[in-house]
């Protein structure tokens, strides 16, 4: 069976697309869309920039440094203990956990419930 895809490569593509839209929006219309494009771009570079930084906003004070997948619960409160500078030799899962959720600001213990009067 004979291969009937185009061998065309590189700036040959280029031509070909450009070729098309004068064809398709004609020599009047080009430049408007050409305008618009960039205005397009334009909003959505500024988009993507404002969406980073906040995200960094929200990041704030916790420098998270994971450089794997986290595979246990242990492994899971001293990251996020070491990103909050509590030092966590000698303390137990229990203890991790009172910490850091002291340190977020956390009112309630994970093991009290708070809907029983």
């Amino acid at each position: 069976m004979s291969d009937l895809a185009l061998n065309i490569i590189g700036n040959d593509w280029i031509m070909i697309v450009l070729v098309a839209l004068v064809l398709l929006l004609g020599t009047k219309r080009l430049p408007d869309a050409t305008k618009k494009l960039a205005r397009v771009m334009a909003q959505y570079d500024k988009t993507k920039n404002m969406v980073h930084d906040e995200i960094k906003k929200a990041k704030g004070e916790f420098n998270l440094d994971i450089s794997g997948p986290v595979m246990s619960e242990r492994q899971k409160l001293e990251t996020l203990a070491k990103s909050l500078g509590v030092n966590t030799e000698g303390k137990t899962d229990d203890d991790l956990r009172n910490l850091v959720n002291s340190k977020l600001g956390g009112s309630a213990k994970p093991d009290q419930d708070t809907t029983k009067q």
